[in-house]
């Protein structure tokens, strides 16, 4: 995707805040849609870690950089939130990095993502800082482990991972709704710890069954786990070979067993969370709602072990189920009824041009 005018602008004044909320439908126009719902410190907290853990991808994922040169990167970023020199050699070292353009800029200027992060209260500020530096120490691991691209040996590992670049994510969010929304005190924040890990755990693993091909050909990274691909005949390195479709396709079905179990705990997460807070409600929808409608389209699919390949759902669905999932976000019984109807067949509105 190309970088908005407004971004370039932002960067050409040194204006954080601006730079942030226009760079952000760039690098995620799903997240810059449920973010637009979400008041004041709240709504900034959730953008800012968003792009800190997107900047952390995207060294994760720079294609043909050694793993020690990664490695560094990840210790500079780390040091960055308290050490001015940190954030200075970090921002030097991915001047040069490889991968798409949008992801790049954003990357290529955290000192402006740094800046807004600052003017969030020091609370809030400290519970984004300790769930992004989980993550990046996360992929700093993983980097190291897999120094010529990762390969997911196991199922164990495979949770493992996700956890570092996703199921922080769910606690991090988590901690934000309790420490920003009066109506999530003590006792729903612990109903809602239990299963805001398989909350972000599921769409992850969603993203991963849809991008199989994607990943190995533009990030050189298999998190199929190779013992589930050798149980059924073939090996992460024949991953997409067309002789192999049919067993590549049975080797991920424990993976869809487990993103059909996530997610049957995030549609609990959600409808957990009190109908008082409604912006926060607003913002879980869409992602859930999407990562069952791109599930029940992948069961049917091939598509992510050809090359070149990705199941996606179509334009008017998303816009269908935004319109759809905002109209019953205060109905427990609507959104029930709404994720039974997706999971069975696209779900289109005639008037969702």
């Amino acid at each position: 995707m190309t970088v908005p005018a407004a971004a370039l602008d932002a960067i050409a004044r040194q204006d954080a805040a601006r730079f942030c909320a226009a760079i952000l439908p760039a690098v995620s126009r799903t997240f810059a849609l449920g973010i637009k719902v979400l008041p004041g410190a709240l709504g900034q907290a959730v953008l800012d870690a968003y792009l800190l853990c997107r900047i952390a991808d995207t060294v994760e994922d720079a294609p043909g950089i050694a793993p020690d040169v990664k490695a560094a990167l990840f210790d500079d970023f780390l040091s960055a939130f308290d050490d001015a020199a940190a954030l200075a050699r970090f921002t030097a070292g991915v001047q040069d990095l490889p991968g798409e353009i949008a992801h790049l800029t954003l990357t290529r200027n955290t000192p402006l993502v740094f800046a807004h992060f600052g003017a969030l209260p020091p609370n809030t500020r400290a519970v984004v800082r300790k769930w992004v530096a989980e993550m990046a120490v996360g992929m700093r691991k993983f980097v190291l482990l897999y120094p010529s691209g990762i390969r997911i040996q196991t199922l164990a590992e495979y949770q493992e991972y996700c956890y570092y670049v996703a199921g922080t994510v769910g606690y991090m969010l988590t901690d934000l709704w309790h420490e920003h929304s009066p109506s999530i005190g003590a006792e729903r924040y612990a109903v809602l710890r239990e299963r805001c890990r398989a909350f972000a755990e599921a769409l992850q693993t969603v993203n991963i069954l849809k991008d199989v091909a994607v990943d190995a050909e533009q990030e050189n990274s298999v998190y199929v786990p190779e013992e589930l691909l050798q149980a059924h005949g073939s090996t992460q390195s024949r991953i997409l070979a067309p002789e192999l479709l049919a067993s590549n396709r049975e080797a991920l079905t424990q993976l869809i067993k487990l993103a059909w179990h996530d997610l049957e705990e995030a549609l609990t997460y959600l409808l957990d969370i009190p109908r008082r807070a409604v912006s926060i409600r607003m913002f879980c929808i869409l992602p859930l709602l999407l990562a069952y409608a791109t599930l029940r389209d992948l069961v049917e699919s091939t598509a992510m072990l050809r090359p070149g390949g990705s199941v996606k759902i179509s334009r008017r669905e998303v816009k269908s189920l935004l319109m759809t999932g905002s109209v019953l976000a205060m109905s427990n019984g609507g959104l029930r009824w709404l994720v039974a109807r997706v999971r069975q067949r696209s779900f289109e509105l005639g008037f969702a041009g």
